[in-house]
């Protein structure tokens, strides 16, 4: 277990990227149970219970694990952005069939991750420090579910919301595979990428209204390129299309019940077998 002290690492550089300036070094508070990544001082950006290193704390977390409605038993899972790892370790442990990959731009985020106690690098678990901009336009169909949660001190880089990254996104999903933002609802572009992630997705596009605060998290799938009208629809887009026809499950304290409902499903040790 890491030591019970604030630590942060000297500032390091990134690879070049055009849409992240080298920020100052994140910082890490200890509190009790409770170790907290931030990248401005009060500004929470991931949280972890030293007891239970594996727990989703925040309800953001949690929202983003509905992609296991959509796509249950993912084999490959693809993340941007690792913070304090928290989606990562929880992958890690409760999809035990699953490739991990986390892409982070960060060198002295990467660097904290044994404070955070995010396993090393295996066979089903890799950190890989890289633009994910790059990184997936590079790596078609790599993914069953990609998660876009690459947030620095400005909040979403601007060039994690453009119309051609969400299409290098589109491409990265093999079929029937989900794609999960999350945007801050007050983001004054967040209109604007909606509308792409809609435009690239075919309309695909969902959320469970209110579920985690101001944490907006979008859940955009993606569809064969060919759809037989007489078979029967995939999973994700079954139930894509339920949720959508109200933009969501309407009511945030039922929201919130789900996302809670799902974490616990997933935690289930039955789960571990399959």
């Amino acid at each position: 277990m890491p030591p019970l002290t604030d630590q942060s690492p000297p500032p390091l550089h990134a690879p070049s990227s055009g849409h992240a300036p080298v920020c100052a070094a994140p910082l890490v508070h200890t509190r009790g149970d409770r170790r907290t990544l931030e990248f401005m001082p009060g500004d929470v950006q991931s949280e972890m219970r030293l007891s239970r290193p594996a727990a989703l704390v925040l309800a953001y977390c949690r929202a983003i694990m509905c992609f296991a409605l959509f796509v249950p038993r993912p084999r490959a899972i693809v993340m941007v952005g690792l913070g304090g790892g928290s989606l990562a370790k929880f992958c890690y442990r409760h999809f035990p069939r699953a490739r991990i990959t986390v892409i982070e731009l960060r060198a002295d985020v990467i660097a904290l991750r044994e404070q955070f106690c995010v396993p090393p690098d295996d066979a089903r678990l890799t950190v890989v420090h890289a633009d994910a901009v790059d990184w997936l336009a590079a790596h078609p169909a790599c993914a069953d579910v990609l998660v876009i949660d690459g947030f620095d001190t400005a909040g979403l880089p601007p060039a994690l919301g453009t119309a051609r990254f969400y299409g290098d996104c589109r491409s990265a999903l093999r079929d029937g595979g989900v794609l999960v933002a999350n945007i801050f609802s007050y983001d004054p572009r967040y209109a604007g990428m909606l509308e792409r992630l809609r435009l690239m997705f075919n309309d695909r596009v969902c959320w469970f209204d209110r579920i985690a605060g101001n944490n907006r998290i979008l859940f955009a799938v993606k569809a064969p390129a060919r759809l037989d009208p007489a078979a029967r629809l995939p999973r994700a887009l079954r139930l894509q299309r339920w949720v959508a026809r109200r933009q969501g499950l309407g009511h945030r304290v039922l929201n919130r019940l789900l996302a809670h409902a799902v974490v616990a499903w997933l935690q289930h040790p039955f789960n571990r077998s399959k």
